[in-house]
């Protein structure tokens, strides 16, 4: 992504906040949450996009490699809200892109 600039794992008081269960954590050898600096508007494709290119371990395990489609078995939250179905260039709440909520990367759950 062009004109981002991460932060990586920060305890700064700015920047998107990403919380990834842990699973991504380890895989990307990443340490609690991400901070990363995003242009506005922060959407979930921006954020995704920044977050891949800091860690680009973490491509194709989000969203898929070709489509950039969110996988099936993960979900976005941010604010409570289910954001999983929102359209990926749709802005995020003004808490996230201000670094006071998370955008939360979750691992859905599956079976009976």
């Amino acid at each position: 992504m062009t004109g981002a600039v991460m932060t990586g794992t920060s305890t700064s008081a700015t920047g998107v906040r990403v919380k990834l269960p842990a699973h991504l954590r380890k895989l990307a050898g990443i340490d609690g949450e991400v901070r990363l600096d995003v242009p506005a508007p922060v959407t979930q494709r921006s954020v995704l996009d920044a977050l891949e290119a800091r860690h680009p371990v973490l491509r194709g395990t989000i969203r898929d490699r070709t489509t950039l489609r969110r996988r099936a078995f993960v979900r976005f939250f941010a604010c409570e809200e289910d954001l999983s179905h929102e359209e990926p260039d749709a802005p995020l709440p003004a808490e996230v892109a201000a670094g006071k909520e998370p955008f939360l990367v979750v691992g859905a759950m599956a079976g009976g």
